[in-house]
């Protein structure tokens, strides 16, 4: 017995994902052994009966002091989903009636069912699928579907599986899970174009593609977002990729040949998607109804 109790105490931690109770540390190792790697700073007590790895990431570590899980946008963010904007807390999901400590800084979550990953040596955080469930029950549409493209493109859920999850959740987030299962497309590019696609959504604009091909005499071109019915492109411009004067000439470029073959095309930054949210409803309902000249010059100055 003392042979298996010999292990190194960090190995140990390092073997059960990083943060582990001393319940779980123990039966491989002695408690001597434990005390001494504090004291020498190869662990860190992080709570009662916790211990972590020093370079385990704060959200990690404030979910180990919480005796919880990392979930809703820190567990998307730990995926490496894409996010509209960083989670501004870290989100922890503590089984129901737990009585965490207070951290500056977290969010704790209750569920009767706080899941963690069934994959072997990641523990501390939810699942993907519960992630993306937890994002869509608590972000605005156009957030949460930019978690949910991701999940997709990166192939870590199936749209059916992703829609079954929703329709057999109970409660009365159910109906906002299920809208996001069907509007999530896995052709969404980066979180900027989903949220943009999201925001058309939530102004009841219907029929954009992402990453629609338009073959035009000319050229063929991949546009953000396309209405083959309407003849309308809804673009997302980030200055990271068209900021050099060979970007600028291309856009031109395809933009004109686009308008000579009959399509319209609206563009609009990432200022417009997080901060004229309004007006980007406006100019997008207005132009897929073929509104007057009058009207769409009218919201741009009311956009400010």
């Amino acid at each position: 017995m003392e042979g298996v109790r010999a292990r190194d105490p960090v190995d140990v931690v390092r073997r059960l994902g990083g943060a582990a109770g001393a319940s779980e540390i123990l039966p491989w190792t002695t408690r001597h052994r434990l005390w001494k790697a504090v004291a020498d700073r190869r662990l860190t007590r992080a709570g009662q009966g916790i211990y972590v790895l020093p370079e385990l990431p704060a959200p990690e570590l404030a979910a180990a002091r919480a005796r919880g899980v990392l979930s809703h946008a820190s567990a998307a963010a730990w995926w490496g989903l894409a996010l509209v904007k960083p989670p501004d807390v870290v989100h922890v999901t503590v089984p129901h009636g737990a009585r965490p400590p207070i951290q500056a800084g977290v969010r704790v979550h209750s569920s009767r069912h706080p899941a963690v990953t069934p994959r072997g040596g990641e523990r501390g955080v939810t699942p993907v699928l519960r992630a993306v469930l937890d994002c869509a029950a608590t972000m605005p549409l156009p957030e949460a579907l930019a978690v949910a493209d991701s999940a997709l493109a990166q192939r870590f859920v199936q749209a059916s599986e992703l829609l079954d999850a929703a329709r057999a959740t109970p409660g009365p987030a159910r109906r906002r899970l299920i809208r996001v299962a069907l509007e999530a497309d896995h052709r969404a590019c980066n979180a900027f174009e989903s949220c943009l696609r999201g925001l058309v959504l939530e102004a009841g604009v219907r029929g954009f593609e992402p990453q629609l091909e338009i073959r035009l005499p000319s050229r063929i071109v991949h546009v953000d977002l396309g209405d083959p019915e309407r003849r309308l492109v809804l673009e997302a411009e980030s200055f990271a990729h068209h900021g050099s004067r060979r970007d600028l000439v291309y856009d031109c470029g395809r933009y004109n040949d686009l308008w000579a073959n009959g399509w319209r095309v609206l563009r609009f930054a990432w200022e417009h998607v997080m901060f004229q949210q309004t007006w980007v409803k406006e100019i997008v309902t207005t132009s897929s109804r073929g509104g007057d000249r009058h009207v769409f010059v009218t919201s741009r100055r009311n956009a400010g």
